[in-house]
């Protein structure tokens, strides 16, 4: 038998005389590595998790023009707008919806006609509720409570939307309600139309009065990019919509902190119960470890006996700790996010090191009790 075999068997043969001790340090080990492995998953997911939840309350991120110089006042180019979102990955972008805006009429009384992309607008502000349906096509708009309110229109309702346009001709369009927009704020004053259908009546030079983009994104990462089309882009001002990135980036930052405390904590405790469990172990063994000393074993050879111990149980409670903590975390993503959690490979080898690490840490003080055994005293019986 070889040495490294004769090394492992000894090992294995006093975990299993010890079955009980050694399966509560094991546990322990188990539970920190599924702590561990779990909330390292969901920190690495709440930016992406939370990201999407904050999508719903709508942009986070508008072109508006330039203050002053000559393009102020007369809105974005779609050229502008097309440039400046070049800068914004494909795989951040939640939805864009550019808006024209132009005082309108409908039966005599005047509102505020917004065109715009519908498509775009549904991605954008997933928070708007929409009695009846989005418009699939041309002719059909969505209309503001206030507005159906003012002039009793309901879904499937035609009327003539009337009004004069940028060069001073007065324009008509019959238009059909698809659905009846409520957001509870300034949304539902507005009369919603595709950007064909506003060109087609009312016209205009083309620009955008402002273009809203939903982002996923980090504060950070949103702020680089602003910085950057700032920088590069002319004919058009990004403005960040503190009240949205702001109480993402405040959340998300008291989220990590906690999941970062809530884990240090679990793996001290951990640390902890392995360290009594060996330590009691080391004073089961008092007679043992003083006979083999007393037989020449160096302190070198006690010493790589107990780390061996605690190598052995850290390893098998983190390849434990891997799967548990996924599904720990696949529990946590559904029931608070309503969205899983991706597996991270990475966490695999890394919870089995971190897990080998604490119960390496934990031996620490019970093999130097065991290196301090004196062979005299205990086999005297002292």
């Amino acid at each position: 038998m070889t040495r490294q075999a004769m090394y492992v068997k000894m090992i294995t043969s006093s975990l299993l005389r010890r079955r009980s001790r050694m399966a509560v340090a094991l546990l322990a080990v188990a539970v920190g590595a599924t702590i561990l492995s779990g909330l390292v998953t969901i920190y690495y997911d709440i930016p992406r998790q939370m990201g999407q939840e904050f999508r719903s309350y709508g942009a986070n991120l508008i072109f508006i023009a330039p203050p002053g110089g000559d393009t102020s006042g007369e809105g974005v180019s779609e050229a502008a707008a097309a440039e400046a979102l070049s800068y914004i990955p494909d795989s951040a972008v939640v939805g864009v919806a550019p808006y024209r805006y132009k005082s309108a009429k409908i039966n005599e009384q005047p509102f505020m006609a917004a065109g715009t992309d519908l498509e775009g607008a549904r991605k954008a502000s997933p928070y708007w509720f929409v009695a009846g349906e989005w418009p699939q096509d041309d002719g059909f708009v969505l209309i503001g409570q206030e507005v159906a309110d003012t002039v009793r229109l309901l879904p499937g309702s035609s009327f003539t939307l009337t009004g004069t346009d940028d060069g001073g001709e007065s324009f008509s369009k019959d238009l059909q309600v698809s659905g009846v927009v409520q957001t509870g704020g300034s949304e539902e004053a507005f009369i919603f139309l595709s950007l064909s259908d506003f060109d087609a009546a009312i016209g205009g030079n083309g620009n955008y009065d402002v273009v809203e983009c939903s982002i996923s994104a980090p504060q950070a990462e949103l702020e680089g990019i602003a910085a950057q089309i700032s920088e590069n882009v002319s004919g058009l001002t990004p403005r960040l919509v503190k009240r949205v990135t702001q109480s993402e980036g405040t959340v998300l930052t008291k989220l990590q902190a906690l999941v970062f405390l809530v884990t240090a904590v679990v793996l001290v405790l951990t640390m902890i119960c392995v360290a009594t469990t060996m330590m009691a172990v080391v004073t089961e063994r008092r007679k043992e470890i003083g006979l083999k000393k007393a037989l020449g074993a160096p302190d070198r050879s006690i010493m790589q006996e107990f780390l061996g111990e605690g190598l052995f149980l850290g390893c098998v409670g983190g390849i434990c700790g891997v799967f548990l903590g996924f599904a720990f975390a696949q529990i946590i993503g559904i029931n608070v996010f309503s969205r899983s959690v991706s597996f991270q490979p990475l966490l695999i080898p890394l919870t089995i090191a971190a897990s080998a690490l604490i119960t390496v840490l934990a031996c620490a003080v019970p093999v130097r009790r065991a290196v301090e055994v004196d062979p005299a005293i205990v086999l005297r019986g002292e």
